[in-house]
């Protein structure tokens, strides 16, 4: 009896895998052995970067909530701490966003916690 092999399915997951590649520079983009390892490898990057996208936005919030707090006369340590202690519920990333479009009510805040 003759081998069975569905190139049916074989092809249309080349063809996947191609499409993802699509974009991509040089024998990246056609060749099916180089585009399914550089398709593999921006898959690991962005499971990776999904995770590291978190850390970099707070580090970037605390040092703008630094730079803030600096202007009044607190480094962000001391700021946090007695924010904390006011029991004033703002997060990080929205402390940032005040200290950056909104400096009168950062201010309002520095006000109440001092």
């Amino acid at each position: 009896m003759p081998r069975s092999v569905n190139h049916v399915a074989s092809r249309a997951r080349r063809k996947k895998i191609l499409k993802f590649a699509k974009g991509y520079w040089g024998r990246r983009k056609n060749v099916w052995t180089v585009a399914k390892n550089a398709v593999e490898k921006a898959w690991l990057y962005a499971y990776r970067d999904r995770r590291n996208r978190k850390r970099e936005f707070r580090a970037l919030w605390i040092q703008r909530i630094n730079a803030a707090a600096r202007q009044h006369g607190m480094n962000y340590s001391q700021f946090i701490n007695k924010v904390q202690k006011a029991g004033i519920a703002l997060n990080r990333k929205v402390l940032a966003d005040l200290a950056m479009n909104h400096p009168a009510a950062f201010e309002a805040i520095v006000q109440a916690i001092k």
